[in-house]
């Protein structure tokens, strides 16, 4: 039986597809049958895939360069007997595992939420009996019974359907409700096609059908996407790529160093136990303890600013993620646009008229060149309107203060559009009272509705070609019948189809009076055309502009959608989408049959050339992001529906819809908008900018704390001379500076222009030439000030510790001076303002503070091994904390001169 699942069930007939499921129409499965199948096939649900245990997930976040340099810390630390520092280094690398287990396992559950998403009940015949089961208990070759307010239970051949229409937007993108049928197709037609199909988690609209189960659980569309979602590789992020690789060469150059300093004190004559203990406090020296302690810190308060403007972060590395994102895949239905459809355009006795607003509230004015018309004096544009609001079986309400649909969203819009001409439905229905209605069938591709009133009138919508057929005559401008002109209603209809539109054509037929009843002979001739409505899911205002800023910032937008070619194309145009174009012109668009036909290759010279795909399956998403990335882009995802879980996932960031978008979209995203705004990931953008700029600035001002103090131990091994700094001593300096310090960095504000700057390139190393220069004179800087003072301290009688405590808050003071160079890798501070970060104060108050207690709290002392100094000292390193920023300051003006000239590139901190 199993090997039937392989069939392609919308190309076969319906009588093959019941013999061959050994099912029947009337009577359904047996008793026995059914118990034979779900041993065979096992309940309709998503298996749960065996990922890593809470056990190696935990253990696997210690799995990382740096936290491998701070291990080793604690345990020279332990062998040094600080147990305290020990405890506190391995209290900063317990944090930072905690919180990224916690992250990685809210990832994980995507699968859970496919699993909940296939939960409901079903009706279904069995044994000749209509029952209600758990879909769980589904086997192939149920008979299932669908009715408008179902989900689907599993994927169904449908054997039936009248009027019956699905909303597939979750699986296919589409972004109307597909209309049903249940004769058989071509064997090559995509799934968004195969009309005579009923995909599991799908939702009926509207009618009521028939269909055999074909496949369950695993087996079925969702189960497909579930398949690709657990396959597809979560890639780390650039920012932990690039801290990685800067951890691995830091750990070897500490080792290189600690050795040479062993091998370089032993060949000056010194112990072997002296110089072992000299490399261990310069290997302390160099490590920064703090390093990811701040990184966490600063990526949480991006996180914090984030959420206040719509954005929550799953994954903290998300934040610089879109920082470095180069090209943004968005989905089409509910992200760039409202997910409403909306009527904008109307023709009727010959003329056309635009209709303003957009989205489900009767609120704007309808107008031609750009003049107010009155619909009172305008009879056919009337009679048009009202013909969409009787011959309608929608409901608009309004909630609060959002206004919904129920039930078909096509004649929904027809309602909104009667509402902006000031058409009361209530009085309207009143004055026109309903008497019968023949509903809507796709053989016959129109609805029909008999209304009584002063006289009878048939009011009929549906397809062009089906109502003009039934015409003879069309309502001219003053609302008397004329000759009917098919050339111009064609004309029209090309015209609003060619901006993306659903036409939807009106007409009616004044019947005798007293008639109670309508058929379809009825209606099929002498009608008088009324006219047309074009309808769309327009654009959202919003995403329009952020397109605009994405591309000024050098990020390309791209378009994937699983809705038709022309629709597509036509919202691409009036987003802009292409840059290359004018805004209004439609871009190419490539569909998923012509992605099937190329190669890798040319596949990912398409993804790179071509702003919008449609018509996409699932794979095909998940396949154009793995395209991108292939040629080195950094992609960012965004998507609200079940079809786009395995692509958010791929994408090295994923952005879901909080509102309208599938719970398996969220918890396959890194980010979700809690407001589905397209344009709030503009601003997420901006920030991700802000946070990678503020971490290269602390890893520019930590790095020549480490490099000075590596440097004055190892010049000291080779002079022979006392350390400086005692290892206890370098792990003081490391951690109050990172965190009282450095942390002041995390708040600082965007810089200016920061959004007129092009993306990182993926490949730059996360320090430039100009910042490693920039660290290593810093270093230097710090060298010669402690060294020099500790020597002339030394000179000058003062014991060991006297000189050492000079040493230490050169070390200090010269970091507090070199922040302010700090805040701004650019600019000087007072182009910055030199209050508009408060925290940069207080740190610089707050180390101060700290350096005070140590050189004078006897406390302190004994556990520093430090001592208390004279004013004159503390002059000194003043002294040399000003020359570090005048120096710096320098450095600073004359690159910023030389890139006002043209000579140099770009921010350092781009890459």
């Amino acid at each position: 039986m199993k090997d039937l699942l392989e069939k392609h069930w919308h190309h076969l007939p319906k009588s093959e597809v019941l013999d061959l499921l050994d099912s029947d129409t009337e009577k359904g499965l047996d008793r026995f049958a059914i118990e034979e199948r779900q041993r065979d096939f096992g309940p309709n649900v998503l298996t749960q895939r065996k990922g890593k245990g809470p056990v190696l997930r935990f253990l696997l976040q210690f799995h990382q360069a740096l936290v491998y340099i701070l291990l080793a810390a604690v345990v020279i630390k332990i062998m040094l007997g600080a147990w305290v520092d020990a405890s506190v280094i391995f209290g900063v690398v317990l944090l930072n595992s905690i919180i990224g287990f916690v992250q990685e396992g809210k990832a994980l559950s995507a699968l859970a939420a496919l699993s909940r998403a296939l939960t409901t009940t079903s009706t279904v015949v069995r044994a000749g009996e209509k029952q209600q089961i758990d879909a769980a208990q589904l086997v192939p070759g149920d008979i299932v019974l669908l009715a408008s307010g179902d989900k689907v239970p599993a994927d169904l051949r449908l054997l039936q359907s009248r009027n019956l229409q699905i909303d597939e937007s979750a699986l296919t993108g589409e972004s109307v409700p597909v209309e049903k049928q249940s004769g058989d197709l071509a064997h090559d037609v995509v799934l968004a096609e195969r009309n005579n199909m009923a995909y599991s988690s799908s939702l009926v609209t509207y009618g009521t059908g028939v269909g055999v189960v074909t496949e369950t659980g695993d087996a079925t569309e969702i189960g497909r996407i579930s398949e690709l979602i657990a396959s597809a590789e979560v890639l780390a992020t650039p920012l932990t790529r690039k801290i990685a690789r800067f951890s691995h060469v830091l750990l070897y150059a500490i080792l290189v160093l600690a050795g040479l300093t062993f091998a370089i004190g032993l060949w000056h004559g010194g112990s072997a136990v002296d110089m072992f203990m000299a490399a261990v406090a310069m290997a302390v020296a160099m490590i920064p303890e703090g390093l990811p302690a701040v990184l966490t810190i600063t990526l949480a308060i991006g996180v914090a600013r984030m959420a206040k403007r719509h954005d929550i972060i799953r994954h903290l590395p998300a934040v610089e993620t879109l920082g470095s994102t180069t090209v943004i895949c968005s989905d089409k239905t509910g992200t760039l646009t409202r997910n409403e459809m909306t009527v904008q355009r109307l023709w009727a006795g010959g003329e056309t008229a635009d209709v303003a607003g957009v989205g489900y509230a009767p609120q704007g004015e309808i107008s031609r060149d750009g003049q107010r018309v009155d619909i009172q004096q305008q009879p056919a544009l009337l009679e048009l309107l009202r013909a969409g609001l009787l011959c309608n079986d929608a409901v608009l309400k309004q909630d609060d203060n959002d206004w919904k649909i129920e039930g078909d969203p096509t004649e929904g819009a027809l309602l909104v559009a009667a509402g902006k001409a000031g058409l009361n439905r209530r009085d309207t229905e009143d004055a026109y009272p309903r008497l019968d209605t023949i509903p809507f069938e796709s053989q016959h591709q129109y609805m029909a509705t008999l209304h009584g009133g002063d006289d009878c009138i048939v009011y009929l919508k549906g397809s062009v070609e089906s109502l003009l057929e039934r015409c003879e005559m069309m309502m001219g401008a003053n609302g008397q019948a004329t000759h009917l002109n098919s050339d111009a209603v064609h004309q029209q209809v090309h015209a609003m189809a060619s901006q993306g539109q659903r036409v939807l054509a009106f007409a009616r037929l004044v019947v005798r009076s007293g008639a109670t009843g309508i058929d379809h002979p009825h209606v099929a001739s002498g009608l008088t055309f009324l006219g047309l409505q074009g309808m769309i899911d327009p654009p959202r205002e919003e995403a329009i502009r952020a397109v605009r800023d994405c591309q000024t910032a050098g990020i390309r937008v791209k378009m994937i959608t699983g809705d038709h070619a022309a629709t597509a194309a036509a919202i691409a145009g009036q987003i802009g989408l292409d840059g290359a174009l004018p805004q209004g012109q439609t871009p190419d668009v490539l569909t998923g049959r012509d992605l099937e036909r190329l190669s890798d290759a040319e596949l990912i010279n398409a993804a790179i050339e071509t702003a919008v795909f449609a018509r996409v399956t699932p794979e095909q998403k998940l396949r154009l992001v793995e395209a991108l990335q292939a040629h080195g882009e950094v992609t960012a995802m965004t998507g609200d529906g079940v079809n786009d879980a395995p692509a958010l996932r791929r994408a090295n960031i994923g952005v879901a819809m909080g509102i309208n978008g599938t719970e398996v979209s969220k918890e396959a995203a890194d980010m979700v908008l809690t407001d589905d705004n397209f344009a709030t990931i503009a601003a997420a953008v901006e920030e991700g900018r802000s946070v990678f700029t503020n971490l290269i600035k602390f890893i520019t001002w930590i790095l020549p704390t480490n490099a000075g103090q590596g440097l004055v131990i190892i010049v000291a091994v080779m002079a022979a001379q006392p350390l400086p700094v005692l290892p206890v001593q370098a792990l003081w300096i490391n951690m109050t500076t990172a965190v009282l310090l450095g942390l002041a960095l995390a708040f600082e504000p965007k810089e200016p222009g920061i959004m007129g700057r092009p993306p990182r390139r993926p490949d730059a190393p996360i320090l430039t030439g100009e910042l490693i220069f920039r660290i290593g004179l810093v270093g230097l800087l710090l060298l010669i000030g402690s060294f020099g003072l500790f020597e002339w301290a030394l000179q000058r009688g003062a014991s060991e510790a006297e000189a050492r405590t000079i040493a230490i808050n050169v070390f200090a003071v010269g970091q507090s001076f070199y922040l302010l160079n700090c805040r701004s890798l650019r600019y000087s501070i007072f182009r910055l303002g030199l209050f508009s970060n408060p925290w940069i104060w207080a740190g610089i108050a707050a180390m101060m503070s700290a350096q005070l207690l140590l050189t004078y709290l006897p406390l302190m002392n004994w556990l520093f091994h430090t001592a208390p100094i004279g004013w004159m000292d503390w002059l000194q390193i003043v002294l040399v904390g000003l020359v570090i920023n005048l120096v710096i300051g320098a450095e600073k003006r004359w690159r910023l001169r030389r890139e006002t000239t043209g000579a140099v590139g770009s921010d350092p901190a781009a890459g």
